[in-house]
């Protein structure tokens, strides 16, 4: 289940008082009774709806700096991750690493790929090659016995392939 936003705990607040059940709030928010229910405990015990502090790490990127790396590797395609993070500093002028650069990136919708590598094809080379499949449709099993399509790949298993991802 998702946790509520700030105005999600107060609209789970009022719902309630305007008469409607906790069970049909909690279908209407799509969250548990539990959930709907709780930020009226916490408002009677503490005053409060706020949700309590969350232990773990903070961030140490902002989300200015988050949006301006997405930015910047949507412009330069071929910038890598470690060269992003040599570039940028976190909060408080620390260093970031790449990971957390990959990470940023990945939220963002972001992903590394192989650049395509390739003959980039003229729209009459495509034309001609989309002619030349409409002239030998009709070719019979045994002409086409007689003829060789290969396709090559690069397999790497022991080590890096030097390929660049993009």
């Amino acid at each position: 289940m998702p946790c509520l936003t700030e105005v999600d705990r107060h609209r789970a607040l009022g719902l309630p008082q305007a008469g409607l059940p906790i069970s049909e709030v909690s279908l209407r928010m799509n969250a548990n009774r539990t959930t709907i229910f709780r930020p009226r405990q916490r408002l009677h015990e503490k005053d409060t709806v706020s949700d309590r502090p969350r232990s773990g790490r903070p961030m140490c990127t902002t989300q200015r700096q988050d949006r301006n790396l997405a930015r910047n590797h949507m412009n330069n395609r071929f910038l890598s991750a470690s060269a992003s993070a040599r570039q940028t500093r976190g909060r408080n002028n620390q260093c970031i690493s790449a990971n957390t650069v990959r990470r940023r990136l990945s939220t963002s919708g972001l992903r590394a790929r192989c650049p395509y590598i390739g003959p980039i094809l003229t729209q009459r080379q495509r034309h001609q090659r989309t002619l030349w499949v409409h002239e030998h449709a009709a070719w019979d099993s045994i002409t086409l016995r007689s003829v060789v399509f290969s396709d090559e790949s690069r397999f790497c298993i022991d080590h890096a392939n030097g390929r660049v991802r993009v």
